[in-house]
């Protein structure tokens, strides 16, 4: 399971482990290992960016925890789960040094701009047990120069949501589900899958729920591509725009176990009523 079981390991490793100790590979409970994906360059993706913090995972891959999706110069959409305490360990508004960091498409390198976060908002519906409303909303101190944003596919009938649509996830975690992080940006291709797909993976267990009001299937059923531990509130791409947050799901790659993403259009909403500028 990517997000509950694994984020309750995650916790305890960052409250019992250094931070050099933790470094060497993000925690567990940050979903979105690309699995079965191939590197791609920054400039494919200008709007993924990473979560950071260097005092809780350490120096190494800038610190990278989980990713997020800009989608205004000032504004990151990533997963509520990301700013829990089962992963952080601590509440966020302790994590001093909590940042985003965008156009840093190897993050062992120091290209682009680690951006300081102004004002978090984290989904209060945000539903442990099933997962769904699992989105979160940073508000950047300064505009991410130069950067392009991703536009959301806002409205519940867009094509872009429709089974079968080729779709792209974007992260930096897991490469094989074997705990291999690269520094380097993925990219996997799967498709939107039916609902129903979901449905049948995921009746409600300690994994979760899959709803489709809020919810998104994706994957491919025969298994391979996916999103797996690293990459929670990474974006999922159809038809240039952003359908999808990296969410949770089954194990990692599996056949008849696809990912599940928190669904745009269901989010946006929310977001707009509680966002930034309403309060942290």
């Amino acid at each position: 399971m990517r997000l509950r079981l694994r984020s309750i390991v995650a916790a305890a490793v960052a409250v019992l482990l250094p931070p050099a100790v933790l470094g060497q590979a993000p925690p567990a409970a940050a979903d979105g290992v690309v699995v079965g994906g191939h590197p791609v360059g920054i400039g494919d993706s200008p709007w993924t960016v990473a979560l950071t913090s260097k005092k809780l995972f350490g120096e190494e891959r800038s610190g990278q925890f989980c990713a997020g999706v800009l989608v205004s110069a000032q504004v990151v959409l990533t997963a509520a789960h990301c700013l829990a305490e089962e992963t952080l360990g601590v509440h966020w508004s302790k994590v001093g040094d909590l940042s985003v960091v965008a156009g840093r498409g190897d993050l062992a390198g120091t290209e682009g701009r680690e951006l300081a976060i102004e004002r978090v908002w984290v989904n209060p519906d945000y539903d442990g047990w099933t997962n769904a409303g699992d989105v979160a909303v940073l508000r950047l101190k300064r505009p991410a120069e130069a950067a392009r944003f991703l536009p959301l596919a806002k409205k519940a009938d867009d094509p872009a949501y429709e089974p079968g649509s080729p779709a792209r996830v974007y992260g930096w975690g897991d490469t094989d589900g074997k705990a291999s992080y690269p520094t380097t940006l993925h990219a996997a291709d799967v498709e939107v899958l039916p609902d129903t797909a979901c449905e049948r993976a995921y009746p409600g267990s300690p994994e979760g729920r899959y709803l489709a009001a809020s919810m998104v299937c994706a994957g491919l059923m025969r298994g391979g591509p996916d999103a797996c531990q690293g990459d929670s509130g990474g974006p999922l791409v159809v038809r240039g725009r952003l359908v999808g947050l990296v969410s949770w799901g089954g194990g990692c790659g599996e056949k008849g176990r696809p990912g599940v993403y928190t669904r745009i259009s269901a989010a946006v909403e929310t977001v707009m009523a509680h966002g930034p500028g309403k309060g942290s």
